[in-house]
């Protein structure tokens, strides 16, 4: 069992990660509103998302990385718009129809997905990331495939949802550190004509 308290005390994990460039990107074709940052950690999205105007809920289970990430928010001066949720994911119950915007980076909430996407209101945008399983050897992330998605999974289990972007790849990182991905952007909305951004060209 990982002590996230302690990680995040030591800072063992990163105490200020910068959110995906794919949220970066098109979150310009986001209205903004509510949004909920499931796993938190540190605050990755939740920081970046109360800078950019949103009213942010931000659960975690780790009162250390709350911490952290209330201190963030204060030094950026938009902790008004960040509300700390200490809960565990697994057993947190979702309000319904709330959120115009969720995000969930390097959690594995597979699981929790149907609650997730009843979570967004209509029209709202669900924006994932986590580790993939790999052929390749990748030291970034959890140590046993058990917490990483198969290929194609991630896609699979929003399919009720109009996807806007998801891709699936590799990246070096620093010290060698190679990490398999997988990134998904989607809307809950219905209906055979949609609209969609324009496309990310990394």
């Amino acid at each position: 069992m990982v002590d996230w308290d302690e990680r995040f005390r030591t800072g063992s994990y990163p105490q200020e990660p910068d959110p995906s460039p794919v949220l970066r990107h098109y979150l310009a074709d986001i209205p903004s509103g509510r949004a909920l940052d499931v796993a938190t950690g540190t605050g990755r999205n939740a920081v970046f998302l109360a800078e950019a105007g949103y009213t942010v809920d931000a659960i975690d289970q780790s009162l250390e990385g709350l911490r952290i990430t209330r201190e963030r928010a204060a030094e950026r001066g938009v902790a008004n718009r960040l509300n700390p949720i200490q809960a565990d994911v697994p057993t947190y119950t979702f309000p319904t129809a709330a959120y115009d915007l969720i995000t969930i980076s390097f959690y594995r909430a597979v699981d929790r997905l149907p609650d997730v996407v009843d979570a967004l209101a209509a029209g709202g945008y669900l924006f994932v990331e986590h580790h993939l399983r790999s052929t390749e050897p990748t030291p970034s992330g959890p140590s046993t495939d058990r917490y990483r998605f198969a290929a194609n999974e991630l896609l699979h289990a929003c399919l009720d949802l109009t996807i806007l972007y998801y891709d699936e790849s590799t990246e070096e990182r620093p010290e060698d550190e190679r990490r398999a991905s997988a990134r998904l952007l989607a809307r809950r909305s219905t209906g055979t004509s949609q609209s969609y951004p324009s496309r990310w060209d990394r």
